[in-house]
């Protein structure tokens, strides 16, 4: 009687595809609203002052976001495979660039993943004075159990982001309503105002200032957008990714689009803009005169959903991208393994352990700093891939393309460019940290091909 044969399965390396339209408009909306739209209509109306200009900086930050989604909802829908902006860069300018992209996008993610998980810590301590443990140890404990929870697979993870997504779009349009149905008497500061007030804004200074105060405005608003591109992240996984995608990316801003300008006519509508203008938490005051008794908690608990919602997406997000790359054998093959739930564990594990190393050090809040002169790097590639595919392959099938290119996306990639130069004029600092992180992976790339030509099957 012979040996028995022993086999032994390859890993599996393919993602699921179950996901559909709801997963990538709930991944857009949780990827994008944030604790950003309660604090930062007051900062905006503080600087202009005049209902028109506040609400034609948030529609024009809308439009803006808008015109970058029809760009890379192109790329997605021709390019649908997880990694995001890793996968643009590589295809049109090169895998050293590709990898430079997906290293600096990973990173902003990891930190991004501790600053949401160290205020969602600070909002649940306010909501439960009585928890025994510091912030950064309730911080720590959500990043491991929302680890846990996507180590079991996609299905869940993909319901909870549904769930929370869905809860904060309601809950803030249950505040929304209430401002608009609100009859009551404005605060002393805009009694009398209502939705129709202004006051003498920006027009008293001379063009050039104003020019600079709106722009500094748009700068502001377009953040609170950042995270409309989430649904790119999860192309693999769509079922239907030449449908799906751009519906989602598209669909995705124009509800973001609406959501904020409703929020910001409630807050008007409430507060009047001069009582707008002065306050730094405008959804907590506005919701003390729609609620009265209990209305810092409903604040409280808004900004702790959102903050949730936004972890879960990032969790689900950035081990897609380090799984891109290792799948491309620029970085250890292990965080390309996908466990029979569709997770890949390895990339999750490696993704939690840089967040929870930043929050352990507390060093999360400098890398977003950082990562907010990158990201508009990352964007500026992305809409210079657009142009750039077009010429390289313009017979590559393209299931959907950016409506009204080149125009669209010659104003996104200069739009981008001059934020660029803003943010680097305004925060050198940062700027030089953030080359420094991008030359990093140069070496890094080295290396890692040199590895790779040497031992091309070995993790």
């Amino acid at each position: 009687m012979g040996e028995p044969s022993t086999t032994f399965a390859a890993p599996k390396t393919q993602l699921l595809s179950i996901l559909g339209l709801d997963f990538g408009l709930a991944v857009v909306l949780g990827g994008t609203v944030g604790v950003g739209i309660l604090r930062l209509p007051g900062t905006v109306a503080a600087q202009l002052g005049s209902f028109w200009l506040i609400v034609a900086v948030w529609v024009g930050g809308g439009i803006y976001s808008l015109l970058g989604s029809f760009s890379v909802a192109e790329l997605a829908a021709m390019l649908p495979q997880a990694g995001g902006f890793y996968v643009y860069g590589k295809r049109a300018f090169g895998e050293m660039v590709g990898f430079a992209v997906g290293w600096g996008d990973w990173l902003d993610n990891c930190a991004a993943l501790a600053y949401a998980a160290f205020a969602a810590a600070e909002y649940l301590i306010l909501l439960a004075p009585g928890l025994p443990a510091s912030p950064r140890t309730i911080a720590l404990a959500l990043l491991i159990g929302f680890t846990a929870m996507h180590w079991f697979g996609l299905r869940i993870s993909s319901v909870v982001q549904k769930f929370t997504s869905s809860a904060t779009a309601i809950t803030l349009l249950v505040l929304a309503v209430g401002c608009l149905l609100f009859r009551g008497s404005a605060p002393p500061a805009a009694a009398g105002q209502g939705i129709t007030a202004t006051t003498s804004g920006p027009s008293h200074l001379g063009l050039i200032p104003m020019l600079g105060v709106l722009v500094l405005s748009l700068r502001l608003v377009i953040v609170a957008y950042d995270g409309w591109y989430e649904a790119i992240y999860f192309t693999e996984e769509d079922r239907n990714p030449a449908r799906n995608l751009p519906r989602a990316l598209i669909g995705g801003v124009l509800l973001v689009l609406g959501l904020y300008l409703i929020l910001n006519l409630a807050f008007m509508r409430a507060l009047g803009v001069p009582a707008l203008a002065g306050s730094k938490l405008p959804a907590a005051d506005a919701a003390k005169i729609i609620f009265a008794a209990g209305s810092g908690k409903f604040v409280t608990a808004l900004s702790l959903l959102t903050l949730l919602s936004l972890l879960n997406c990032l969790l689900l997000g950035t081990p897609r991208i380090i799984y891109a790359i290792g799948r491309d054998g620029l970085f250890t093959r292990r965080a390309a393994i996908v466990s029979a739930g569709g997770t890949p564990r390895a990339a999750l594990l490696m993704s939690t352990a840089t967040a929870l190393l930043l929050v352990g050090l507390g060093t999360f809040e400098k890398i977003v700093a950082i990562a907010a002169v990158l990201y508009v790097a990352i964007y500026c590639m992305a809409y210079a891939a657009v142009f750039a595919l077009r010429r390289k392959e313009p017979a590559l099938p393209r299931p959907f393309r950016a409506w009204g290119y080149p125009w669209t996306t010659a104003i996104a990639l200069g739009g981008s460019a001059l934020f660029l130069v803003g943010a680097a004029a305004s925060d050198p600092r940062n700027a030089v940290y953030a080359g420094v992180l991008l030359a990093i992976s140069v070496p890094a790339y080295f290396w890692r091909r040199r590895s790779r030509a040497q031992s091309p099957a070995t993790p």
